[in-house]
């Protein structure tokens, strides 16, 4: 057994401080998923009854033990009822990262077999020219990039389309006489995918109150799957996009060439 160095009596294995790094990262996470949110207070309160309850038991107040132990009986379950949105967006964020990989990986051997580097500049000039036309009209937009990854059982509703990415036509579905242009436009393997699709809402409370529906909805599919929204604001022209949870708003037209070459 490889010992680094004692602490008093405690020897102190390079497997131990493994464990603690990847305990302490998985505490952050955890911290990071519930800070501003109602359900941080709930932990809190969780958290506290066990505590009590594990002084209660060293007490040897049985009683009191008792009581608390019918709670502590089926804790587990009552955290997993009254945190499920937490633990869902946990679990996704771990297999994010495994997602991600698999993801860049298929579309390297895409672009080594098959020759679409023009078609793909193509796409990614005519999503660029959509947006940025739209933003000087004001006409609203939500584009979600989905990659290479299906959304199915996240996204409802939508009007299956199957079409090639073209300035015209993401114009024409969000144009406001457009019966499609309320939801969000499905962007996956290099095709519209669907249209007036329904988003599943963020309820992020961090979020900045002038945050409008579209914004929300960007931010809760990015939560939920590893993917890249944006959002062409109705009220005031910015273009927005989030991922991984996270909202950045006024997006510039450099800026956007480069997130687009990104995510798409």
């Amino acid at each position: 057994m490889l010992y680094l160095f004692d602490i008093g009596f405690l020897p102190v294995r390079i497997w131990d401080i493994l464990d603690i790094l990847i305990v302490g990262y998985l505490i952050y996470q955890i911290y990071k998923l519930l800070k501003g949110n109602i359900a941080f207070n709930i932990f809190v309160g969780v958290l506290t009854l066990y505590v009590i309850w594990w002084l209660v038991n060293q007490l040897d107040m049985d009683l009191l033990s008792a009581v608390l132990g019918q709670f502590v009986s089926v804790g587990v379950i009552i955290i997993i009822i009254i945190f499920q949105p937490e633990v869902r967006r946990f679990l996704l964020f771990l297999g994010n990262t495994t997602l991600r990989q698999r993801s860049n990986f298929v579309g390297r051997i895409i672009d080594r077999n098959l020759e679409n580097t023009e078609e793909k500049a193509r796409q990614i000039r005519a999503m660029r020219s959509a947006l940025l036309r739209m933003s000087k009209k004001k006409t609203g937009a939500l584009i979600v990039l989905a990659g290479n990854l299906s959304l199915d059982g996240l996204v409802s509703s939508g009007v299956a389309m199957e079409s090639e990415i073209s300035e015209p036509l993401l114009e024409s579905i969000f144009n406001k006489e457009s019966p499609l242009h309320d939801g969000a436009v499905l962007i996956a393997n290099g095709k519209i995918k669907s249209a007036s699709c329904i988003l599943p809402v963020s309820e992020n409370p961090n979020l900045p109150k002038s945050a409008g529906l579209r914004h929300r909805a960007a931010v809760g599919i990015s939560e939920r799957a590893n993917v890249a929204a944006f959002v062409v604001s109705e009220e005031t022209g910015y273009i927005s996009y989030a991922v991984d949870g996270e909202l950045r708003r006024k997006v510039s037209e450099d800026a956007l060439q480069e997130l687009l070459n990104q995510y798409f």
